[in-house]
């Protein structure tokens, strides 16, 4: 019995990650870092601080806590830039219309996103009344494969963890959900994200039912 659906947002619900890979590349040019579409898979589900940390390992390269703060809030500002022009175009295929369905059967639907900016992605895709809880990165200390943000977004909707259902396209968001004693349905490519209780290219021509009988 699935009570409650849990979204993360990037790569599920609307793909930002061109966005933060657009800055975060911006960022590495001028660090002197080569960085590619390629390192930028390195970077999926992983906090921005990690994330930045990953990129310094690429050069070898290390930086003071000032300049490392003047990064974060660079790659941050840049990608604020880029996602203040987003629209609902951009929702994935498939997303609202199941979103639609979860709420007409009366179950929960959370947002749980490493995501510090999940509230304004939310609002330019007009997207935020579809959710009874939103956790996000502001709102959480670890980051996946910790459980804190599914848990949390499980408790504030008052519903047992493992009636819980969270959608993920990283692995370390589906280990996150599995570490949280959730079913998990992986977004994305089957050989990454194996450990997912079943995976799906995308959620276009899905029903809750369909989802539900594959568990």
């Amino acid at each position: 019995m699935i009570d409650c659906c849990i979204f993360d947002l990037d790569g599920v619900i609307v793909d930002t990650a061109k966005y933060h890979f657009l800055a975060w590349k911006r960022l590495a040019d001028q660090l002197d870092i080569v960085f590619t579409e390629e390192n930028n898979e390195l970077l999926k589900g992983v906090s921005r601080v990690e994330s930045l940390n990953i990129i310094l390992r690429l050069a070898d390269k290390t930086l003071t806590e000032e300049e490392r703060v003047s990064c974060l809030e660079r790659k941050n500002t840049w990608y604020l830039e880029y996602i203040h022009r987003l629209d609902r175009s951009e929702i994935l295929p498939g997303v609202e219309k199941l979103i639609t369905e979860i709420r007409g059967r009366g179950i929960k639907i959370a947002l749980g996103s490493a995501s510090k900016n999940a509230v304004i992605i939310l609002q330019q895709l007009k997207l935020m009344d579809m959710f009874d809880v939103i956790v996000d990165g502001t709102q959480v200390s670890q980051a996946k494969p910790d459980p804190e943000v599914f848990l949390n977004a499980a408790k504030d909707v008052d519903i047992d963890p493992q009636k819980c259902l969270v959608f993920e396209d990283a692995v370390a968001g589906v280990e996150a959900a599995l570490n949280a004693g959730m079913y998990v349905i992986g977004i994305g490519s089957e050989e990454t994200l194996h450990q997912a209780n079943f995976v799906l290219q995308d959620l276009q021509n899905q029903t809750l039912d369909q989802l539900i009988e594959r568990l």
